[in-house]
């Protein structure tokens, strides 16, 4: 991955309605994936704000959420049509 991709990575990992679903639609990575990458990428007290964020939150996982409609969405998120990254 190159720098503008860990970077948008980043920036999806800490929106609290960003799904890790939708991070590894666009980028194949998986939730645990995303939490190493956000472990090396911050600093130390960033990573651990973060994953004290994160832990836990309903919506971070599609299967969690109360709500279907209404998700926020990034204007630099890339859609997603027939599997495919538009």
């Amino acid at each position: 991955m190159n720098q503008r991709e860990i970077n948008r990575v980043i920036e999806m990992a800490w929106e609290d309605r960003t799904p890790f679903d939708a991070i590894y639609f666009q980028f194949g990575l998986t939730e645990k994936e995303v939490i190493q990458l956000m472990r090396n990428q911050l600093k130390l007290k960033s990573w651990k704000r973060w994953r004290k964020r994160v832990q836990g939150r309903a919506t971070k996982h599609l299967a969690k959420r109360a709500f279907r409609v209404g998700r926020h969405k990034c204007s630099r998120q890339r859609t997603i049509s027939q599997n495919r990254i538009s």
